[in-house]
């Protein structure tokens, strides 16, 4: 199966597992052990890697966890504020999302890096050819 696909599902399986998280469904660990299986598939990790990795995106996804419902909340209060034609409530909804969003993608971010971190440099080039260069923009939009 070609690489590219395989990112492609990957993302999708990922994202759309963390989408359950908004409702309390999922725990970080439950996300982050998702995310190893399919790593794990993709890269052939070994058991110390998985274990590491495990750690690190736990520590990513309960860093992100609670940002979603306040995401959620801003979003929909934005949508209200544009119906309304509410400028001051717009700019500070946008501000409020844009910190929000910083910090969600400061969080993936550095799980991401901690994790390419233990790979081996083959898994490393693997895992660059399979993901691209901008994963990190496809993690903003899982939830």
């Amino acid at each position: 199966m070609n690489k590219r696909i395989l990112a492609t599902l990957l993302f999708a399986s990922v994202a759309g597992f963390a989408q359950t998280t908004s409702t309390g469904t999922h725990t970080p660990a439950e996300l982050a052990a998702h995310q190893v299986t399919h790593l794990t598939k993709l890269l052939a990790l070994s058991s110390t890697q998985q274990s590491q990795a495990t750690a690190i995106f736990t520590t990513a996804e309960t860093a992100v966890l609670p940002l979603v419902p306040t995401l959620k909340t801003a979003r929909a209060t934005l949508k209200t504020a544009v119906e309304a034609n509410d400028s001051a409530t717009i700019a500070t909804q946008t501000t409020e999302i844009g910190a929000l969003t910083s910090q969600e993608l400061l969080a993936r971010a550095t799980g991401e890096a901690a994790f390419y971190a233990i790979l081996t440099p083959t898994q490393q080039t693997q895992y660059a050819e399979v993901m691209g260069h901008d994963r990190g923009a496809a993690h903003a939009h899982r939830h």
